[in-house]
């Protein structure tokens, strides 16, 4: 599956106090140019998940942006997303693509050279790397520096995204580095501006790698 990763949102509904209003704030960034989202829930059973996953496939299929699902495969087959991202707690990457099949999406998280080459090897489309910076989402982070993320791009054929903290005014330490694009969460879903804080950050990722020689 073809796909465009350049702006990959990354979102769970605690930000928001409605569902609506949740919806509302993803739609304005879609409106922007998000051109990736992520469903990520770690607190909730399968069947609001999957309600959850339905309700913003119906908006990202609008849009005709695709659609993960964090961690449940069983979720995103349900669904009918386009595919899912794991991490390294979650369903290893060879078993996520046996049973998604060739065809649909699979993450994964790589914050070493090794681990970005063997989930490549076991099937992975493309990788999140980092955090670089601190964030303010409720998972576990520990800091990956532009060297290794870095490294990471030009070790493997697949595209990977910086992830962790990054918003229009920090990206600048991205400079030379061959990334796809960047994973955000805050700077969107809790911006006043969810469109223009979209616009804005896929204006300067497209601007970093075209400094960078990557065109597309």
């Amino acid at each position: 599956m073809k796909f465009d990763i350049t702006l990959y949102l990354v979102k769970d509904s605690t930000c928001c106090p409605t569902q609506e209003a949740f919806l509302g704030i993803v739609e304005e960034g879609l409106k922007g140019g998000i051109t990736l989202v992520q469903l990520r829930e770690k607190n909730i059973g399968g069947r609001e998940y999957l309600e959850k996953a339905l309700r913003i496939k119906e908006l990202t299929d609008r849009y005709q942006v695709p659609l993960i699902i964090d961690d449940r495969v069983d979720v995103a087959l349900a669904c009918g997303a386009a595919g899912v991202h794991v991490g390294a707690e979650d369903l290893p990457v060879r078993e996520a693509r046996k049973l998604l099949g060739p065809d649909r999406i699979v993450g994964a998280t790589a914050k070493t050279v090794e681990a970005a080459r063997k989930a490549y090897e076991d099937g992975a489309d493309y990788l999140g790397v980092g955090a670089i910076y601190p964030t303010t989402t409720k998972v576990k982070t520990v800091l990956t520096s532009v060297s290794t993320l870095d490294a990471i791009c030009r070790s493997v054929p697949i595209p990977a995204i910086a992830i962790g903290g990054l918003n229009r005014d920090n990206m600048d330490i991205l400079q030379g580095t061959p990334i796809a694009g960047i994973s955000v969460v805050s700077a969107i879903m809790k911006s006043s501006d969810p469109c223009s804080a979209a616009a804005a950050l896929k204006e300067k990722v497209l601007a970093l790698r075209k400094e960078c020689g990557i065109h597309g």
